[in-house]
């Protein structure tokens, strides 16, 4: 027994003055250059930064870093549980990587020295889209970002908790599939509803309720179009994206819509400005015994919730055509 306990005395000795220990007094993760990643895009569960020799980790409940902004003073909060919402601090007695913390069998080395587990506090997360500006007056949003921050977080420590009033733990980008504003060039009309719509196997874009005075047949001289505003009921814009890619011409006009595909994200067009925004055109020819209705939207802004973005200014919406004999 004696041996035993002379060894592990012997063994700790060596552990305590190995050269590569690291003493830890505060967390810092400031540098610009220690970005966060996450180890599965999909879900985004586990968030970490990583130094030479420490890690810090969140882990949320999977999908709960949500693509859309939070409205001004009104960030998304989680409380810390220390079961699916977690925030830990690692040093280590070597180099680390992104093997450590996310692989599925993690390297036994470089040893864990110090952990500090967070026992109390909030994860406050402020989200701003990620907007790029196109130069044919469109925007499109590639990304959200997530201005990630503690408030009175409790860190267990070796030597005892440290309460933290405020810790920024900093930027984190979610990618986001932008929607497919990109359609065929044929607009079509639901004999009952009236609606228009446009569309790809993954999303649609359709006029409600509109003006019936747009779509009259009569042939309007050049460069003067009919015109109306976008609106809250006449003339209502609105761009929705669904899961999968099996959207078809059948679903649009079918009473009751059918159940698949399901809606995945509904954007909806600002109302229009007179002369200045949300502006509908019509061009109206007549060829043979078939009228073409040359649909035109200009200076529209699409939003969901707090985010948005622009189609181009003179957006080809598409053209209806309209038998002329009854």
């Amino acid at each position: 027994m004696k041996k035993y306990a002379s060894l592990l005395f012997l063994a700790l000795l060596l552990n305590g003055c190995d050269d590569g220990d690291l003493v830890v007094d505060t967390i810092d993760f400031s540098d610009p250059s220690i970005t966060a990643a996450t180890c599965n895009t999909t879900t985004n569960n586990i968030i970490y930064k990583l130094k030479k020799q420490e890690s810090l980790l969140i882990q949320l409940p999977p999908n709960s870093l949500t693509n859309d902004a939070t409205e001004p003073g009104k960030p998304k909060t989680f409380d810390i549980n220390n079961t699916d919402i977690r925030v830990v601090y690692r040093a280590y007695n070597g180099l680390i990587g992104v093997n450590n913390i996310c692989g599925a069998i993690p390297p036994t080395t470089p040893a864990v020295t110090e952990e500090w587990q967070a026992t109390a506090g909030k994860i406050v997360d402020v989200i701003t889209a990620a907007v790029t500006d196109n130069t044919d007056g469109s925007s499109t949003i590639t990304g959200y970002n997530h201005n990630i921050f503690f408030q009175n977080i409790t860190f267990l420590k070796p030597a005892g908790p440290q309460v933290e009033a405020e810790y920024s733990f900093g930027l984190f980008k979610t990618t986001y599939n932008a929607p497919n504003t990109v359609f065929q060039t044929v607009v079509r009309q639901c004999p009952t509803s009236k609606q228009l719509f446009n569309f790809t196997p993954s999303s649609a874009l359709t006029i409600d309720s509109i003006d019936p005075k747009l779509l009259e047949n009569v042939v309007t001289p050049s460069n003067q179009p009919k015109t109306g505003l976008i609106g809250s009921s006449t003339n209502k814009v609105l761009l929705r994206t669904y899961n999968g890619t099996s959207l078809t011409q059948d679903y649009f006009c079918a009473t009751p819509l059918p159940t698949t595909p399901t809606v995945n994200e509904i954007w909806t067009a600002d109302n229009g400005v007179q002369n200045v925004s949300g502006i509908i055109e019509v061009s109206t020819t007549l060829v043979g015994s078939t009228y073409f209705h040359k649909i035109v939207l200009k200076g529209v802004k699409l939003t969901r919730t707090n985010s948005s973005f622009k189609l181009p200014t003179i957006y080809n919406y598409g053209i209806l055509e309209v038998s002329a004999t009854p």
